[in-house]
């Protein structure tokens, strides 16, 4: 029975067909069941473009069938493969379909992929669609020894069929104090198209703001465009006096929105303008888009636990090959961790 199973599993392996590329460009046209802007191509092609200076180079591994074909998006560095992706990324899945058929492709490929490097390492990974268990099973299966860990928060807020109103009556009163007292101190206007003036604005806040230095501006403002042109976008500004102080932006794709990036100037502190230009777009997507969630990202900022409502976490996934001797010290190590622990619980 064993040997007939070897030979079922050989003849299965033996019609996949795995292969590597250094362009996202092989992707075009793959369906998968992503629904984020981080699972379109076109951020892809913003990734790849905007790669940063000695970072690794695309590294697009694919797995094929007659009837479908699974692709991990990773980039490689030395001997590591990790996700093509970068900090905007709320998320990183692979291209791939919920069938069964996409487990076993992906089961194949983390095999082959042991031939191309010791050690991968994959996040921000969400298992709310079982993203990250499925990978770990398919790694698991393939002969990697498999480390899952919590690597982040993602804030989000389930609306149901509330209305703005019924939303914001739920909120904290000191929030709802926060904008009645503050609320009238600074104007605040909403774009659904790329304005080159709104986005220079965004840029000057920005740079006053607390944040730290923009991550790559230059991408991010592409990204703004072309969410622009396709009616995504969604931008705001707060003005004091017609100076503006405060902005945000969001975009709004499948019933979701997405909270991109909020900045306001240090010295606009005191007129909460943050508080009142995230209630004026959260109105504009509640009432006029209709969505049905919103997205804060990652990170677990107390501030985005007074917005939203629930929370869900976000893994990764380090995979070590035990055959190969540069993957023995992190093994080690983590073998290690493990005893230390045990013998601290007992």
């Amino acid at each position: 029975m064993l040997r007939q199973t070897e030979n079922s599993e050989e003849r299965e392996r033996d019609l996949i067909s795995t292969s590597y590329h250094e362009t996202v460009k092989v992707l075009q046209g793959a369906g998968h069941d992503g629904t984020s802007p981080f699972d379109r191509l076109e951020w892809l092609y913003l990734l790849e473009k905007h790669r940063p200076a000695g970072g690794g180079k695309p590294f697009i591994a694919t797995a094929s069938d007659d009837a479908a074909t699974v692709a991990l998006p990773l980039r490689k560095d030395g001997g590591r493969l990790e996700p093509l992706r970068n900090w905007y990324n709320f998320t990183w899945r692979p291209v791939w379909r919920s069938d069964a058929g996409a487990d076993r492709l992906c089961t194949a490929l983390a095999r082959d992929l042991r031939r191309h490097a010791y050690r991968l390492t994959l996040w921000p990974l969400p298992e709310e669609d079982m993203t990250a268990s499925r990978l770990a099973a398919a790694f698991r299966k393939a002969g990697w020894q498999v480390y899952m860990s919590l690597c982040d928060h993602n804030h989000i807020l389930r609306l149901g069929d509330r209305s703005f109103a019924e939303y914001w009556a739920d909120r904290p009163g000191r929030m709802r104090s926060t904008l009645q007292r503050k609320g009238k101190k600074v104007r605040t206007e909403i774009i659904t198209r790329f304005s080159q003036d709104v986005w220079d604005s965004y840029e000057t806040i920005y740079a006053d703001s607390w944040k730290p230095a923009e991550g790559d501006p230059v991408m991010l403002k592409e990204f703004a465009e072309a969410e622009g042109r396709a009616g995504r976008l969604r931008m705001a500004t707060a003005y004091q006096s017609e100076q503006p102080v405060a902005a945000q932006f969001w975009t709004v794709e499948n019933g979701i929105a997405y909270i991109h990036k909020l900045a306001h100037v240090k010295a606009a502190n005191p007129l909460s303008a943050g508080t009142t230009l995230t209630a004026a777009l959260l109105q504009h997507v509640i009432d006029n888009d209709g969505v049905a969630l919103v997205d804060f990202g990652t990170g677990d900022d107390a501030y985005k636990k007074d917005w939203m409502e629930d929370d869900r976490p976000r893994y990764r996934l380090d995979c070590l090959d035990p055959w190969q001797p540069r993957a023995w010290p992190a093994l080690a190590k983590r073998a290690i961790v493990r005893v230390a622990r045990g013998n601290a619980r007992g």
